[in-house]
């Protein structure tokens, strides 16, 4: 049922621009002024001549108002002008910015066009729209606060949307999450009187359900949350469209429980497991049959599935009362909240899709990525990979961890903190490979904890936490944090050996993408979207490039542009074109994408280079931290010292295997290597089409983990804030001044079209080698010869010994012999797309299938 909407007051105003200007004495910004202008024109609308930089204080979405054909939601910016700040409405056109992190909370722009759009249905209302943006470039010495005088909003303060009639902002990167003050914290438990003679229990409330009206309250423990559920459609007026189930128990059973709508804001984040809840007013319905459940951990325990209760605002009002854990009696006879913890060892007999918990001190967390719901949808999961290990085995726990609508756990995962992860799923085919790594991802019930949030929760009297605890205790903190990594691409899962095994069901047409149409494919990424492409393909021409480090420091960048146009330039028979320049931010390229928010693929080839720095030794620095590093005081008391090891960030790379002049004070010696077939000498005069994607990006690799700069690091690998919230001490760092993990160079494959008239070169990072062998374990790609042999490379690094380039080797026989054994031949490349934000997208290659395999087709 919907809420009614209570009409906004004419005097209100929630954020757009009121039809009378502001109020009387007070100064207005340019952003006020810019609104009048537009709002007295004949045309409603405005093109300043030299309008200022302004910052984009926040980018929120929510859902449009508009037939199915228009787009699925909307987006109001806040702009700040350092006179003001105020909300205006995105035209849909240029959502595009948003979409691809263009525009994005803390970027600075200039607002180029706008006009000023009325609400037909309210009087004296209108709202500032958003028509054309430039980019700006960011002061040189940035403020420690917004340059506006209002507070910067928190993330509970958000005022409802500019258009329509909805009433709240959802997140701006999934529909998961809870976003925006209309979502209770916690609400604080009841003292209730709870009278046992009047209460009824679930079996009971089973068998009689269907000859009452009015049910007697329920006294129940929650056992399972599930994360939340939108069901928001455009063409649907429901104001709150949310959904949450819970497996609620007692002494007879257990039972889903459904939270609804306006109940959700109001109830979910103080309902937990563990949480006693006494229930009046609620209504029972029969149970929605394709829901999710979770695996019950007393096997002992009654399972009701033939109804649920259900909890609503009316018909009737629920009445819900949280007890606390100090007012729950034994003779209640509730159910305590059982775990079934698994170690790491004993996590190599469990079957495939196994429910289990698991508990560990994470030594790797990977960036947040996205991926689509449906294809050519514009709603998207959210996930990270994370490894943690529990003393119990050599090999970590590897979690898939997707958003649980626990956005402010998900987001501080990093390593060395303690990491709870409960009904967990096991993946993995022993059909397909045994000794493929077995692996964990969350379902629809998992919930996940870290330092901060364990206490009280239930699996703190849980043995095996216990002794994972014990072991903790018995590690050095210096040695566990030498193993730590953040971020970076991620190869994992590595598609299965077989190429049908990765169709699946699916045909083989509609896996294989055309080589040609990948320019379009990449476009139409959004944020951090990540994508698994096949394309048929020949391996013409493979080109290494040596670096002394593979983590870039972003502020001395030089771009290696090859015109698209001038395909003679190709990776062995012309040197590139080296231009130097600044780091993009908004910047060159971009310009025309915030013009022309629909531009073609860009097909310009970018090689990114950087002049090194002159070597300066750093000292180690041991860091003591006891107030982020409380390690489970929940659990125990320790003091916790952390070690960061910074080290120089030179990196520098040439086509081809010579040594620069630069003196080496400024540059060091550089080596690249290349092979090339026979064929692409051929044909790569005469391509009609090239596209270059062989570039790798700071935020491609993997970096040591620095707990000095712990926020800094999270901040990179999560996902750009809704709301801009600049920090009163700034860090003058990139992510590419934090050590890699990687070898001294990576691979750029060039791939030829089986017809002969496109091609496009990727990147193939082998990152192997790290002190931690089952971060990026060799085996995975053991059974592909090419990149078997390119993954030595940090073998071959490391056995030189005296740490210079010129004693690399990096294309090896090896490697050209595996090369040379697919020159002409037609293969399956399967690579792995990921979109960076602005215009960087990642191209990796993955796993390249022969097609004249066993059970492949062989193209006639």
């Amino acid at each position: 049922m919907q809420e009614p909407d209570p009409e906004r007051s004419a005097e209100e105003s929630p954020g757009g621009v009121a039809a009378g200007g502001g109020p009387p004495g007070e100064e207005a910004s340019w952003l006020r002024r810019l609104s009048e202008e537009a709002r007295s024109g004949w045309r409603l609308s405005a093109t300043p001549s030299e309008p200022p930089a302004l910052t984009v204080a926040a980018v929120e979405r929510y859902l449009a108002e508009a037939p199915p054909a228009a787009p699925r939601y909307w987006y109001d910016v806040t702009l700040a002008d350092g006179a003001g700040q105020e909300r205006c409405y995105l035209a849909p056109r240029l959502s595009r910015l948003v979409q691809r992190a263009h525009l994005h909370a803390g970027a600075r722009v200039r607002l180029t066009r706008c006009s000023y759009l009325y609400d037909e249905r309210r009087l004296r209302r209108g709202l500032l729209c958003v028509e054309a943006l430039q980019p700006a470039s960011p002061p040189a010495s940035p403020p420690a606060s917004p340059p506006a005088p209002a507070a910067p909003r928190s993330r509970g303060q958000v005022p409802p949307p500019l258009r329509g009639e909805r009433r709240h902002y959802l997140p701006l990167w999934n529909n998961e999450d809870p976003y925006g003050d209309i979502w209770v914290a916690e609400r604080p438990p009841a003292r209730v009187d709870v009278d046992v003679s009047k209460l009824i229990s679930l079996g009971q409330l089973e068998t009689t359900w269907r000859s009452r009206i009015h049910f007697r309250p329920l006294l129940v423990r929650v056992l399972h949350k599930s994360r939340l559920r939108y069901y928001g459609k455009p063409e649907k007026k429901m104001d709150m469209p949310y959904q949450a189930y819970f497996e609620v128990a007692d002494g007879s059973g257990m039972m889903s429980m459904v939270l609804w709508n306006s109940l959700c804001p109001e109830w979910y984040n103080s309902i937990n497991v563990g949480t006693v809840l006494l229930l009046e007013q609620y209504a029972v319905k029969d149970c929605y049959p394709f829901k999710t459940q979770p695996t019950p951990r007393d096997p002992q325990m009654k399972r009701f599935t033939t109804i649920e209760i259900s909890l609503n605002v009316r018909n009737p009002p629920t009445k819900i009362s949280i007890i606390s854990e100090e007012m729950v009696k034994a003779e209640w006879g509730l159910p305590e909240v059982k775990y079934q913890f698994v170690t790491r060892t004993e996590l190599n007999d469990l079957p495939n899709n196994h429910s289990c918990d698991v508990i560990g001190l994470v030594t790797f967390v990977g960036r947040v990525q996205r991926t689509r719901k449906k294809e050519d949808g514009e709603d998207f999961w959210l996930y990270r990979w994370a490894h943690a290990i529990d003393g119990t085995s050599d090999k970590p726990f590897i979690l898939e961890i997707f958003a649980t609508s626990q956005p402010d756990v998900f987001e501080r995962i990093h390593p060395m903190t303690y990491l709870v992860c409960t009904q967990m799923r096991v993946v993995r085919d022993l059909s397909e490979n045994p000794s493929h790594t077995v692996y964990l991802t969350t379902s629809n019930e998992s919930q996940i904890f870290i330092t901060g949030w364990h206490k009280g929760q239930p699996y703190t009297k849980d043995t095996k936490v216990k002794n994972f605890i014990q072991w903790t205790r018995t590690q050095s903190e210096a040695n566990q944090m030498r193993k730590t990594v953040i971020g970076g691409y991620y190869p994992f899962p590595r598609p299965p050996n077989n190429f049908l095994k990765y169709c699946k069901n699916n045909k083989v047409e509609s896996v294989l993408k055309a080589i040609g149409e990948l320019g379009e494919e990449i476009e139409g990424l959004h944020y951090r979207e990540h994508k698994r492409i096949a394309i048929q393909g020949i391996i013409s021409a493979i080109r290494y490039i040596s670096c002394s480090s593979a983590a870039e420091d972003a502020s001395e960048v030089e771009l290696v542009q090859k015109d698209a146009q001038t395909l003679e330039s190709s990776p062995v028979s012309k040197q590139d074109d080296v231009r130097k320049g600044k780091t993009r931010s908004l910047q060159g390229a971009e310009l025309g994408s915030f013009r022309e928010p629909s531009c073609t693929p860009r097909e310009q080839h970018q090689h990114q280079t950087q002049l090194s720095k002159k070597s300066t030794a750093k000292r180690r620095t041991l860091h003591k931290s006891c107030t982020d590093t409380e390690h489970l005081n929940e659990f125990q008391h320790e003091d916790c010292v952390q070690e960061q090891a910074p080290s120089d960030s030179s990196q520098c790379c040439a086509d081809q295997g010579e040594i620069n002049d630069t003196p080496e004070t400024e540059e060091v010696a550089r080596t690249c290597i290349s092979w090339q077939s026979e064929l692409w000498a051929q044909v790569k005069d005469k391509l009609m089409k090239y596209l270059h994607h062989g570039t790798i990006f700071p935020e491609s690799i993997p970096c040591k983990f620095d707990y000095m700069y712990k926020d800094f690091l999270m901040q990179q690998y999560n996902l750009h804030a809704a709301v801009h919230q600049p920090k009163e001490t700034r860090i003058d760092k990139s992510i590419g001044e934090f050590k890699s993990t990687g070898g001294l160079g990576y691979y750029e494959v060039t791939v030829l079209g089986i017809n002969h008239d496109v091609a496009i070169d990727v990147a193939f990072l082998p990152l192997f080698g790290h002190e931690d062998p089952h971060l990026f374990p060799v085996e995975e790609v053991e059974n592909d010869p090419l990149l078997s042999c390119m993954s030595c490379i940090s073998c071959q690094q490391k056995a030189t010994g005296t740490g210079t380039l010129c004693d690399v080797l990096p294309l090896s026989n090896e490697i050209v012999k595996a090369a040379m054994d697919l020159d002409g031949k037609h293969v399956v490349c399967i690579l792995d797309v990921c979109h960076l934000g602005d215009d960087k997208v990642e191209v990796f290659l993955s796993k390249i299938y022969k097609t004249v395999e066993v059970d492949v087709p062989d193209p006639v």
